[in-house]
């Protein structure tokens, strides 16, 4: 019989005992669209102001309808594109993991996100750039791609620019107790993410 902590014999890796479980819980597409819409245009409403500044200054200096007409026309094109291009999250594969029903197992090392007890994908602390907790629950952003991960150029330039929110909702709901709430919020401001 092997002892546990014999050299060459490996110890199964169980379960953290300290992690915080939680139920299992679907992201809807609607309500990510919608509070990642909020995010960009209270963010990002002055970008919407350039196209219609850009079509108004020759109506300045020589006025015509037809300037105006174009500029409220490109003002709403630029609108619609860009609430396309956040709206594309939920279409993209690269996305589906957001959506799909998942229990979170949250401890000090990293976020598993698990379909089931085999399946599944672990989100480091590292990767998290900030949280809020509200009174529905804890929201998560996911960093942004690093400077090597970007094009480079103009491609790069609007990459970077013209970001889309990922982030995570932790509803206060999909938590098995209040104890693992303050858990959560602990953890979240022991790793600076919580103010």
């Amino acid at each position: 019989m092997h002892q546990p902590h014999q050299r060459g014999q490996r110890m199964p890796q169980g379960a953290n005992p300290l992690a915080i479980r939680t139920k299992k819980y679907q992201l809807d597409k609607k309500v990510y669209s919608s509070m990642a819409l909020t995010q960009v245009w209270k963010k990002d409403w002055w970008h919407a102001v350039i196209p219609l500044a850009l079509f108004l200054i020759p109506a300045i200096f020589s006025f015509s309808w037809w300037w105006v007409a174009f500029a409220v026309i490109f003002t709403i094109l630029f609108v619609l594109l860009r609430s396309a291009q956040v709206m594309g999250v939920t279409q993209v594969e690269q996305g589906n993991p957001l959506f799909e029903k998942l229990m979170y197992e949250i401890d000090q090392r990293q976020i598993l996100m698990k379909r089931n007890e085999r399946e599944g994908m672990a989100l480091t602390w590292d990767m998290i750039e900030r949280s809020r907790k509200d009174n529905d629950g804890f929201m998560l952003w996911l960093k942004p791609a690093a400077g090597t991960e970007m094009p480079t150029g103009w491609k790069g330039w609007i990459a970077r620019t013209f970001t889309v929110p990922v982030f995570l909702l932790l509803p206060m709901r999909i938590f098995n107790s209040p104890n693992d709430i303050k858990l959560m919020e602990s953890l979240l401001r022991r790793k600076s993410l919580l103010a």
